[in-house]
């Protein structure tokens, strides 16, 4: 029997379509929306469907979808006569891949709202011969409509922080009632498996993966621009703080200060996690610093600037590059709810020693990995970080972990062999039926 909470919701779903357009209307007018796209937040104004087979990715942003990106050169390679719809929800997902460029025969589109209208005009259009949802973006109107109509389903990449598995339990019977619609369920780790069970997935369908972050070709170059950006900086020592949590950011700033004490010249380039919030990094930089310098408003590094706001979307290839040491944010320890890590695997691609706080559970396994073949250095505050930075300015210092980074690397190219197989056996496993046909009496 469906549980009383889902059968709530899925009422709600049926007339929720004019509620969720006034939401992404009052999102468009902050400008995290975009109006020239939102039909097909509502299965309207859909690219045309290719005259062949289409399988569908989903990821939720800009992450997520990224980690995608070497699988889906794979997959595209390995099955000629195949094309990909790839959906994601928001906006600098999009700005993130005009910037890295689809791979061949990869169609993007907005994902439909969770209400039953805009996934059957949706699925009427594609009518996808498989579905592979990644990490865990699971809307119960999507998932229930996807597999209701016959498309074989899969959830890859996907992992339970301790955390958050306590906050799902609470509604376990909703998501076992989902979870049960994969075919197969590929994790992250192997704590995860156990926590997915209690959620109610079929022990016989899940297994561990491995982290596809980690087996995902190195982020975009863009090589003019990153050496007019080096020809900027010179011989200045550097350093690169990625995707930075707003609360995390005063110890961030404070560790620049600290270090900079003692190298004068030295530059942070600083990428805050949401672009958005580089009002109040760039407000916490000028209240310590006289010379700071923002890219969204085209300003350039000049010979004083101390800090860099690096706050566009889709060049973090460039700042790795760039950068000889990185501290990889989103995991130092702050007030309220903890902060749990980013994926570290960017960094160690493109040969910048890797920095970072403790609180990394999301990426737990990944640097115990990286940390066992010291290819990753914890600072736990920000004098440790400041000491950190300036020590790994010298090449010296920082050779010994450059080539067990490479090695962990190595090793970690595993779940994208697993997910491709995962994926191929999907689309060469017996049909469901056709029945996605049953919506094209629907509206």
């Amino acid at each position: 029997m469906m549980p009383p909470l889902l059968t709530l919701y899925l009422a709600f779903a049926r007339v929720s379509e004019p509620l969720w357009r006034l939401a992404l209307h009052r999102r468009a007018r902050r400008g995290r929306e975009d109006p020239a796209r939102m039909a097909e937040k509502f299965g309207r104004g859909m690219a045309p469907r290719p005259g062949c087979p289409v399988i569908w990715f989903h990821a939720l942003s800009v992450g997520e979808s990224l980690a995608l990106l070497a699988l889906l050169n794979r997959l595209v390679a390995a099955r000629p006569d195949l094309w990909v719809l790839l959906t994601t929800s928001t906006r600098t997902s999009v700005e993130a891949w005009d910037r890295v460029g689809l791979p061949p025969r990869v169609i993007h589109q907005y994902a439909p709202v969770d209400a039953p209208g805009p996934m059957r005009r949706f699925l009427r259009h594609w009518k996808p011969a498989a579905a592979v949802f990644a990490e865990f973006d699971l809307w119960p109107v999507r998932m229930l409509e996807t597999t209701g109509a016959g498309v074989p389903a899969i959830l890859i990449n996907s992992r339970l922080s301790a955390g958050r598995f306590e906050q799902r339990m609470r509604m376990a019977r909703v998501y076992g009632w989902l979870l049960v619609r994969f075919r197969r369920i590929l994790l992250q780790d192997a704590a995860s498996v156990p926590r997915f069970v209690a959620l109610g997935a079929p022990a016989d369908r899940v297994a561990v993966m491995g982290v596809l972050k980690a087996a995902a070709a190195p982020l975009p170059d863009a090589p003019a621009e990153r050496a007019a950006l080096a020809a900027a900086i010179g011989d200045r020592p550097l350093w690169f703080a990625a995707a930075t949590e707003r609360r995390e950011e005063p110890q961030v700033i404070e560790a620049h200060r600290q270090a900079s004490l003692r190298a004068p010249r030295l530059l942070l380039i600083i990428a805050p996690r949401h672009a958005r919030d580089a009002d109040g990094t760039e407000a916490l930089a000028r209240a310590a610093f006289a010379h700071v310098a923002r890219r969204s408003r085209g300003e350039v590094i000049g010979p004083d600037t101390q800090v860099y706001i690096a706050d566009t979307i889709g060049e973090m290839g460039l700042w790795y590059r760039l950068s000889p040491v990185s501290f990889v944010g989103h995991s130092l320890r702050v007030e309220g709810e903890p902060l749990s890590g980013k994926n570290p695997f960017e960094a160690a691609a493109l040969g910048s020693v890797i920095l970072h706080g403790p609180e990394v559970d999301m990426f737990s396994e990944s640097y115990a990995a990286l940390a066992a073949a010291d290819a990753a250095i914890l600072t736990e505050d920000a004098p440790a970080l400041a000491r950190a930075v300036l020590a790994l300015q010298d090449p010296a210092a920082r050779a010994p972990h450059l080539p067990g980074a490479a090695r962990v690397m190595a090793e970690q190219q595993a779940p994208l062999e697993i997910a491709l197989d995962a994926v191929l056996a999907l689309l060469d496993g017996p049909a469901e039926g056709a029945a996605v046909d049953k919506y094209d009496q629907k509206p």
